[in-house]
């Protein structure tokens, strides 16, 4: 029997971007109902504690993929909302227990071996065996799934835990309960505050993720708004920094104050004055961001009205 495929011909699979299956691939057929559970006598058996013994059916006719929750425990959910029912589409995410299954396209070449039954739970078995006993449950990279995705993910199922992230030599931490953010930090730099951490890690693209267990950690200061509403502030904030991304200088670059000043510093705002103060202190624009009270955005507003109006000059 064939992979399934649409009008178009192209033949879909379902792949595993995180979990104890990640990198695994299910192929899917036409006309065949596949039964998603804990049990060993299920089409797609995802062994974990998460997952309902016979957790979701996913259903392919008439050029249709849909997915339908059984009743689960835990539920079943398709781009972080908790579904009874839905239509896939290429590209969707589906979380079952601590797996995330993405539709995937194949490849001409790929589509075209058909595998039997017995053959993709084998392989499912041989991924996860291969990933050894010590990973994390739920781990993956977050070019496949990005950060505001997993955490939307998060809020919806209630996850709670570390949602640990490696990007570029610095390591984020965002910390959840019940799916709720309570607080964030970068490189353990608590100065930062939790808000500003949060927002840059919202903005990495490249990388890995886990997720970790419930931290005992105590904070002084915590997150007070949701998930949902810390994810709508740190989207609206890197949306505004990309459109004056082309005018902001390097995160290396050192700026120094102009001498002579022509400009008076009373006609500058108070926080326009406390950034004035940063660039003295610190001088390259990467602490200038730390040293900030101020978010991203409006320390960056800042230092663009000190450079422009000739309070602050490039040092060489």
């Amino acid at each position: 029997m064939s992979d399934f495929n649409d009008s178009d011909g192209r033949r879909f699979a379902l792949k595993f971007i995180s979990g104890k299956y990640q990198g695994g691939m299910f192929p899917l057929k036409p006309g065949r109902e596949i039964v998603v559970g804990r049990s060993s006598d299920m089409d797609m058996v995802l062994v974990e504690d998460m997952v309902s013994r016979k957790h979701a059916k996913i259903s392919t006719a008439e050029g249709k993929i849909v997915i339908q929750d059984l009743g689960s425990t835990n539920g079943t959910f398709v781009n972080g909302e908790k579904v009874r029912k839905a239509r896939l589409k290429e590209g969707d995410r589906i979380l079952i227990g601590t797996s995330i299954l993405k539709l995937v396209a194949l490849e001409e070449d790929a589509g075209r071996k058909s595998y039997s039954d017995d053959e993709v739970k084998s392989m499912m078995e041989q991924v996860a065996a291969s990933k050894g006993r010590a990973s994390s449950p739920m781990s993956g990279r977050i070019d496949e799934v990005p950060i505001p995705d997993l955490l939307q993910l998060f809020s919806t199922s209630k996850k709670s835990g570390v949602l640990v992230v490696r990007s570029n030599d610095h390591e984020g931490k965002v910390y959840l309960r019940q799916g709720k953010v309570y607080y964030a930090s970068i490189d353990n730099r608590h100065e930062i505050g939790p808000q500003k951490a949060f927002n840059r890690i919202v903005g990495w693209t490249e990388g890995f993720f886990e997720l970790t267990g419930p931290s005992e950690e105590k904070f002084m200061v915590e997150l007070d708004e949701s998930t949902e509403g810390l994810l709508m502030d740190a989207m609206r904030s890197m949306d505004e920094l990309g459109r004056i991304k082309d005018h902001l200088p390097a995160p290396g670059t050192r700026y120094a104050l102009a001498k002579p000043m022509s400009p008076a510093l009373r006609d500058l705002e108070p926080d326009q004055l406390d950034v004035l103060q940063a660039v003295h202190n610190h001088g390259r624009v990467d602490a200038i961001l730390d040293e900030s009270l101020l978010p991203d955005l409006e320390t960056y507003q800042a230092l663009l009205h000190l450079i422009r109006s000739g309070y602050i000059r490039e040092a060489r």
